[in-house]
């Protein structure tokens, strides 16, 4: 049986912007309270020298969640999404994941490399995250909660041949393709996102999103 949620958490990308998601977040038609996080060492958020995996990333946003959550991550934001509802499963009632590996191995799939070109747009990001190769495949069988997966037909960082390789191996999944999007869709087409998450949570509240002051900062 699946819960229904009394919290969404937004999780970034590898470009740590908390507000990534605040388009989508402010287009939601549920009422139920949306908080957003940052990454240690990426975008604005202070490095932590604790921090050097992206487990320890899972550990910290599982310290935000206080009651049944669902999960809305983009990118590098999936795998650690995928890390969150592996570890607890008991906290998370949704996943929403877009655009990311969710623990595959990418060149397999025909991703381009995208790591040298990022690292040297990004020479200060942790060393360790453009390391990281985690491989999550033989647990996906695990994510026992319904998963929506959200994805470019022209992203080249994580080609539609992942998401289709995620929703064989999850067995609730639902992907969804965005034909003209590529990694940053959940800018770009954050209206359709917003409403596929609505859809997805089994929500149908008309009241307006009870977004984070974060979103409403100019």
């Amino acid at each position: 049986m699946t819960h229904s949620p009394q919290k969404i958490l937004f999780l970034p990308g590898a470009s740590g912007n908390a507000q990534f998601w605040c388009p989508v977040a402010e287009a939601l038609e549920t009422t139920i309270a949306a908080h957003h996080i940052g990454w240690p060492g990426f975008g604005d958020t202070p490095a932590n020298p604790n921090v050097t995996c992206l487990e320890h990333l899972a550990a910290l946003a599982i310290t935000q969640i206080d009651r049944p959550t669902a999960l809305v991550a983009q990118s590098m934001g999936g795998v650690v999404a995928v890390h969150i509802a592996l570890e607890r499963p008991d906290l998370v009632t949704h996943l929403v994941l877009a655009v990311t590996s969710g623990g595959l191995n990418l060149p397999a799939l025909g991703a381009m490399d995208w790591r040298a070109a990022f690292e040297s747009d990004n020479p200060t990001l942790p060393r360790w995250f453009l390391d990281d190769r985690a491989d999550l495949s033989a647990r996906l069988h695990e994510l026992r909660l319904p998963v929506l997966l959200l994805w470019g037909a022209v992203d080249p960082i994580s080609p539609i041949a992942v998401g289709q390789r995620l929703a064989q191996l999850i067995p609730d999944a639902r992907l969804e393709v965005f034909p003209k999007a590529g990694h940053d869709l959940g800018h770009t087409h954050a209206k359709t996102v917003a409403k596929l998450i609505d859809e997805h949570l089994g929500l149908d509240d008309v009241g307006r999103f009870q977004s984070s002051t974060l979103c409403r900062t100019s």
